[in-house]
């Protein structure tokens, strides 16, 4: 029995190396898995030193990339007045989206007339967005500068079922208009969508309207378009008229101007803003009667509103108006509403029933009194024009008037209830 302590210790010294095997086994496995760790964090370490080394190549490509952009702008700009040739008159922005086709149609039309002022009328391609056709289609001119505007900030609506693209095209406007007046320091601009054809006396009217609206602080602007400027109701290519309400489609205004817009502009509907008395503060707009543009786009932030009623109908000028050989001085506030109300006090007055009939079998201008808007809409849709009023007043307006052609040359005036008192007729 007193052997048996003895081989109890025997047993204890194989336990004892086979547990300080396992442990050495043990250490032996945690120094792999550690070393396995310290080398994924060195191979994760090398490529976040790659990765910001190529952040940082990448932004030094950026920097460089915007400096290229600066010189081309900056050259582009230069070519316009070096050799002597004189300060551009107006800049010309094509204001585009997604649509290349369209673009292409509005910048061949436009070509067509200015390249040979090109110094006069440099012109401008603004794309709001990303779309690759239509910067691949603006890159393809050397004729001309490419201007993007990038915009990732979200857009929130005011209304409940809000088109957004209204939001977007205002900021756009915004950021074109400060680029051309601000960054480039033309004193004018002229607006275009990338849905328009020109008329060949384009630059000519806007040249002619340029001196007009130096020389009279009361017109806000100057455009290429009549909203009542259909074949059936147009005549004269040589008669402009003043109206309180914009036009837009093809204008022209100044830097003073934009600087008294530019920092109240609105995150939407910026042409029905300037439509607002508030915003143009009794100041009016000079229109021709044929319009100097053509807006060809049916599909559009619009969704083709209008179009085969109002805008495929309209009449493009096809003559060439030697603009620089008119006196234009019966447009300034002065002398207009003497001109105006003259016109209005020969027209006929004529009332009643079957006013389209009456006014065809009358030899001469007539006129027509209209006691508020719903009759206004009531007798505009007889005779096919524009129904729509916005802040008061009716589109294409002067003082209540609303003045269009019927069987060619005569002329038939729509006239407010105030109207002949603002004119100083009261007596017709």
């Amino acid at each position: 029995m007193a052997r048996v302590p003895c081989d109890l210790r025997f047993l204890l010294i194989p336990a004892a190396f086979m547990f300080i095997y396992i442990q050495l086994e043990s250490e032996n496995h945690c120094t792999s898995q550690l070393r396995s760790l310290i080398d994924q964090v060195s191979i994760k370490q090398s490529r976040i030193l790659a990765l910001e080394d190529l952040k940082n190549r990448q932004d030094q490509q950026l920097v460089q990339l915007k400096d290229l952009i600066h010189t081309f702008e900056s050259k582009g700009i230069a070519k316009l007045t070096e050799g002597g040739q004189q300060v551009p008159l107006a800049a010309v922005v094509i204001m585009a989206c997604s649509r290349a086709d369209y673009l292409q149609r509005t910048v061949n039309s436009v070509l067509k007339y200015q390249t040979p002022i090109a110094s006069k009328y440099p012109l401008f391609i603004s794309q709001d967005g990303s779309n690759q056709a239509v910067k691949s289609k603006a890159l393809s001119y050397n004729q001309l500068t490419y201007i993007q505007h990038l915009d990732f900030e979200p857009v929130v609506t005011e209304r409940p079922g809000e088109l957004i693209a209204y939001y977007k095209i205002a900021r756009h406007y915004k950021w074109a208009l400060d680029q051309l007046f601000y960054k480039h320091k033309f004193s004018r601009v002229i607006i275009l969508e990338d849905d328009m054809e020109i008329a060949p006396d384009f630059f000519d009217y806007f040249e002619a309207a340029a001196n007009l609206m130096d020389r009279d602080e009361t017109i806000m602007a100057a455009s290429s378009w009549n909203d009542n400027g259909q074949k059936q109701f147009v005549h004269d290519p040589y008669a402009l008229y003043r109206s309180d309400f914009f036009p837009g489609l093809g204008w022209m205004l100044k830097r003073s101007t934009w600087d008294e817009l530019s920092p109240k502009w609105p995150k939407a509907y910026w042409d029905d803003w300037l439509r607002l008395k508030e915003n143009h503060k009794g100041r009016q707009f000079v229109r021709p009667e044929v319009c100097r543009t053509y807006n060809f786009g049916e599909h559009g932030s619009s969704l083709g509103q209008f179009f085969s009623q109002y805008l495929e109908p309209i009449k493009l000028n096809d003559v060439k108006v030697e603009w620089n050989a008119m006196d234009l001085g019966y447009l300034t506030e002065g002398n207009y509403t003497k001109y105006f109300s003259g016109l209005v006090r020969q027209a006929r007055p004529i009332q009643g029933p079957d006013l389209v009939l009456k006014a065809q079998n009358i030899k001469g201008d007539v006129r027509i009194r209209y006691k508020d808007q719903a009759e206004f809409e009531r007798i505009a849709g007889e005779f096919g024009i524009f129904e729509e009023w916005k802040d008061g007043v009716p589109r294409t307006a002067y003082k209540g008037i609303v003045v269009f052609r019927i069987q060619t040359t005569r002329r038939v005036f729509l006239v407010g209830p105030d109207s002949v008192i603002q004119l100083g007729i009261r007596k017709s």
